[in-house]
């Protein structure tokens, strides 16, 4: 299971729910190699001028540090 929340401090309407499609693109792409759980996403504000591969990169080291990511399946 997996959540999103992202406050008006992000932006308005438009620019939150682009975050949210952002943040939703990469969790599909990692879904298949992470521990069964629950995820709660903070959206900040920062994600609006972050490059996607940056997100990504940043997402995947998140995921490792808290022991989400299955080591052995995602390269």
């Amino acid at each position: 299971m997996v959540g999103w929340t992202a406050s008006k401090k992000v932006g308005n309407s438009v620019t939150r729910n682009r975050s949210k499609r952002r943040l939703k693109a990469l969790f599909v792409e990692f879904h298949n190699n992470l521990k069964p759980g629950t995820y709660i996403l903070v959206i900040k504000k920062e994600i609006t001028t972050i490059p996607y591969t940056a997100l990504k990169k940043d997402l995947k080291y998140a995921l490792k540090k808290v022991g989400a990511l299955d080591e052995n399946s995602y390269h």
